[in-house]
């Protein structure tokens, strides 16, 4: 459920912190009071666009922060991780939304989200009913989503997209295949001759840098031989050689250990440096003798560079990349001269494809048709309970043509609020009044099934006599025994019902106008009904606390 909604400088409210409890909460107060910042705040929360006009006069930003509660958070999880953001934690999810003069922002669990993203989140969290514009009700799709719900056909459903989205690959990859175009004759001759070309150097990544070093050595073993050899030469024990003088050094230093042994401290290290220089001079003599002059090797390597080179000039930047070249063109090369054969086997997958789709669909119609006339009948009673005493309504079921992402059918909801007249689809009933209150009974219909944690009925009771209000009071405190439930309504019937009650008033501090939401109890709660049953003296208040007892 919702269990905190924070609002700062949004229209006449300059900070509002409201802890909301489980069932139904009533929200009351005079109109222009302030009652519809409410949902604009959980329109903003829903990810609805907004705009600098928000803003309270005189500030430069308002806030609106939102923290739901969730028992079972996979469908939120789900879409996070489309956003690629983590799951929630604990069930704990925070939205907060931030308009400024210039730039407008929002956050869910305090990492910044696109606008899309807290839409789709918000399908799953609030569903907002009344003068406004997110009605659910009247989509199609939304409408096919409660059949199925109410069918228990999560399980087939979900069976058939994957065929479904399989046969509509295929059927896909088919099209592109039709429609590409037939290689010319000189298309084909330059792709056969670039894999040719490519498959004749035999290329392996990872030699290239291998031959380098090679070819390196090759081409420089002359200058190579020269440098090591004097090097070594330079080293040697002959008259001009360091390793002459450093001898002689070491005579004398052996002599002067001789005669003070303590001086071994100090020349200590002439050994070790005696015997790595001798080392040296050995090892780069081998070095010199191990050089391979072989001018036919030099130019063999020489040969591979340079093919490396003209490849790599051609296709790519490097032999990986030229390989991929390779790869390509023997693609292209492969699927226009099998065009042919590859277009059979494609057509006929796809209609294995299709028969599967087609009879993963069936199993799912089979429940869809099986459930549309008991939740048809199940809506018609709750209308009834709600002032429809005579009215119809059905579930049409029409196949498509065909299928689609939700099945093969689609679905329409039909109502006749009057005898004699015709059926019609709900989103050509004109009175929103009428309308809520079909809303209404499909709700409760469904409650068992539907999984969205915060139900907001805006005023939905608007042009309704008083019983038929307590009626629909009676069926929103039923929806609240399984969900959280916001009633903002000027009816005492429904406000009664409530399990909180909230009053949203205005009052005028320091010269500017505030709106301010405070819950009542009591006697503060029956003089807030008396106030909405339009004032009055011991019989109104008498009336108040008949409709608290009776509640």
């Amino acid at each position: 459920m919702l269990t905190l909604l924070k609002i700062r400088n949004l229209a006449l409210v300059d900070e509002l912190v409201w802890e909301l409890g489980p069932g139904l909460v009533g929200v009351t107060g005079e109109t222009g009071a302030g009652k519809s910042v409410i949902v604009g705040a959980l329109k903003l929360v829903l990810g609805e666009r907004a705009d600098k006009s928000l803003i309270r006069t005189g500030e430069d930003i308002c806030t609106v922060e939102a923290v739901f509660e969730l028992s079972d958070s996979a469908e939120i999880d789900a879409a996070l991780a489309e956003g690629g953001l983590d799951p929630c934690e604990d069930g704990s999810l925070i939205v907060r939304r931030v308009i400024g003069q210039s730039a407008n922002r929002q956050f869910v669990n305090d990492s910044p989200v696109t606008l899309g993203l807290l839409k789709r989140l918000g399908e799953h969290l609030v569903d907002l009913h009344g003068p406004h514009d997110h009605q659910s009700l009247l989509s199609t799709e939304r409408q096919l989503s409660m059949l199925d719900a109410y069918a228990g056909s999560d399980a087939s459903l979900e069976s058939y997209r994957a065929a479904w989205r399989a046969w509509r690959d295929k059927e896909a990859e088919l099209a592109d295949l039709r429609v590409a175009e037939t290689a010319s004759t000189q298309e084909l001759d330059l792709l056969r001759h670039q894999v040719t070309e490519i498959d004749a150097a035999q290329l392996k990544p990872e030699e290239e840098d291998e031959i380098a070093d090679r070819y390196r050595r090759a081409s420089n073993a002359s200058r190579l031989v020269e440098l090591s050899g004097a090097a070594a030469a330079a080293l040697g024990e002959d008259e001009a050689g360091v390793l002459k003088r450093l001898l002689e050094v070491q005579r004398l230093v052996r002599d002067l250990e001789k005669l003070d042994p303590g001086i071994r401290e100090r020349t200590q290290g002439l050994e070790g440096a005696v015997m790595e220089l001798q080392e040296l001079e050995r090892s780069l003599a081998d070095y010199a003798e191990d050089l391979d002059i072989d001018p036919a090797e030099a130019s063999r390597l020489e040969d591979r560079v340079n093919l490396f080179e003209t490849l790599k000039r051609k296709y790519g930047g490097d032999l990986a990349a030229v390989l991929a070249q390779r790869d390509r063109a023997a693609a292209r090369l492969d699927a226009v001269e099998n065009r042919g054969e590859r277009l059979e086997q494609l057509a006929a997958e796809a209609v294995q494809l299709r028969e599967a789709t087609d009879r993963a669909g069936l199993a799912v119609s089979a429940k869809r048709k099986k459930a549309a006339p008991k939740l048809a009948k199940e809506i018609a009673s709750q209308l009834k309970d709600l002032g429809f005493k005579q009215s119809s309504f059905e579930l049409q079921v029409t196949s498509n043509k065909e299928p689609g992402a939700s099945g093969l059918e689609g679905i329409d909801f039909l109502f006749g609020p009057n005898p004699g007249e015709p059926l019609q689809p709900l989103r050509q009933i004109a009175s929103s009044g009428e309308i809520s209150r079909v809303m209404l009974a499909v709700k409760s219909a469904l409650a068992d099934q539907d999984a969205t944690p915060l139900m907001v009925f805006d005023e939905i009771d608007a042009n309704v006599g008083g019983e038929i209000a307590r009626a629909v009071g009676r069926k929103m405190a039923t929806l609240g025994a399984r969900h959280q439930v916001v009633a903002i309504t000027h009816f005492p019937q429904v406000a009664a019902l409530a399990a909180r009650h909230y009053v949203v008033e205005k009052e005028v501090a320091g010269g500017r106008t505030r709106s301010r939401m405070f819950p009542v109890n009591g006697e503060n709660r029956i003089s807030e009904l008396v106030r909405m049953l339009g004032g009055g003296g011991e019989s109104a208040r008498a009336m108040a606390a008949s409709l608290l007892a009776e509640a």
